[in-house]
């Protein structure tokens, strides 16, 4: 692996832990700000409808920009904003810098997601693209866990002063590993061309299908923490090891799904699409039990990531003659689902469903999804059609 994607990948870390960790330390974080849990859970909304809205705007509008520059400008706002949370005197500041955070992480992932796969041949972008997605995946195997021990041992301002010191390592490697850039970045190709795209039946469906996956995931994540507590019966000692196994299931998922989606893409995420929907049934019914939840956890997180690789490369595969928003649709797309999810959550519980049901609409999720998706490839198979060509300016633009 190139310094470059290193450093790339280090810096996904950091902002996959400061995005993923708040839902370890969220009945601490809604204590601390005086709220309850559901209301608390807003953050993770707030996060997410920054990166969803906030991140394209950011990444259209530095199109012109030196990568290095921009990045290691996104990096600083990210460690300002840690600081800035470590600091918030109530909810809705925290509300606020968390946005303001997630602008800056939509578009370095924009960025980032591009640069990556300028760096490898076609071939192999697929698993440029998982080593990214690793950084989050990573995140929650190494950043969450600890993030939320520190939470539960020094209070959850310290786990935002830990994402800051992050923050520092990340700048480092960025500002030591990833080369100078040779161009600004890529030459525009005119709005209307950019969204044009749109109407490729590959994009759309591919967004629907990432919608879903994000209800799936993200309806019982952002709860997770309550639910082993509540419903599984675990102390709030034994969730940090939990989250380390479904962490874990994410990083051999990721990397697994790189590699189903270099040889056969689409039929491989139908397949897990399928399985998903069978693990989501395994949740529900084994949520009272402590081991098979463990392993029904871990099974989820590796099929959560194992699913998104293949999405983002069909995405990127579909965008190539449009990277700038192909750079900013994977994770506007990503975290408009993540958004929908907490909050749908957040209204079921308000409403008097338990945690114990939030699995079910990742059931429902994976069949619409299944479905969306072996439509999709049935239609590209009688069609005939094949993937734009990446615009040799723009790779070297990249490089």
């Amino acid at each position: 692996m190139s310094p470059s994607l290193i450093a790339l990948f280090i810096a996904a870390f950091a902002f996959g832990t400061t995005e993923f960790v708040i839902a370890g330390i969220l009945p601490n974080v809604a204590e601390g700000l005086d709220v309850s849990i559901p209301t608390a859970g807003y953050l993770v909304s707030g996060y997410a409808i920054g990166i969803a809205i906030g991140g394209p705007l950011m990444t259209m509008a530095t199109a012109r920009m030196a990568r290095k520059t921009l990045i290691m400008g996104l990096l600083t706002v990210f460690m300002i904003g840690q600081a800035a949370c470590a600091l918030a005197p109530d909810f809705a500041s925290m509300l606020i810098i968390r946005a303001v955070i997630a602008v800056v992480h939509g578009a370095y992932f924009g960025v980032a997601m591009v640069v990556a796969v300028s760096l490898v041949r076609e071939e192999r972008r697929s698993m440029a693209v998982a080593v990214i997605l690793a950084g989050l995946t990573v995140s929650n195997v190494i950043g969450v866990p600890i993030g939320a021990a520190i939470g539960t041992i020094w209070g959850w301002r310290a786990t935002f002063w830990a994402m800051l010191a992050l923050g520092v390592i990340a700048s480092l490697a960025l500002l030591f590993m990833l080369p100078a850039d040779t161009a600004t970045g890529t030459r525009p190709t005119g709005f209307i061309r950019e969204v044009s795209v749109l109407r490729r039946q590959q994009v759309w469906t591919s967004l629907i299908v990432m919608l879903m996956l994000m209800l799936c995931q993200y309806v019982p994540y952002t709860y997770i923490a309550p639910l082993l507590h509540e419903v599984t019966g675990l102390d709030d000692a034994q969730i940090p090891w939990v989250l380390l196994m479904n962490g874990l299931g994410a990083t051999f998922g990721v990397f697994a799904g790189g590699r189903l989606a270099d040889w056969k893409l689409m039929p491989s995420l139908i397949t897990l699409l399928a399985l998903q929907a069978l693990v989501m049934t395994a949740m529900f019914i084994v949520a009272p039990y402590p081991v098979p939840m463990i392993i029904a956890v871990t099974l989820w997180g590796a099929l959560n990531f194992a699913i998104g690789t293949p999405i983002q490369s069909r995405i990127l595969g579909w965008t190539a003659d449009a990277p700038n928003l192909a750079s900013s649709l994977i994770p506007s797309g990503f975290n408009l689902g993540i958004a929908i999810a907490a909050f749908v959550g957040a209204s079921l519980l308000n409403n008097g469903f338990g945690y114990a049901s939030l699995p079910v609409l990742g059931i429902a999720a994976m069949a619409v999804a299944t479905f969306v998706a072996a439509l999709s490839y049935a239609w590209e198979q009688r069609s005939g059609m094949k993937p734009p060509r990446r615009r040799t300016e723009e790779l070297s633009a990249l490089s």
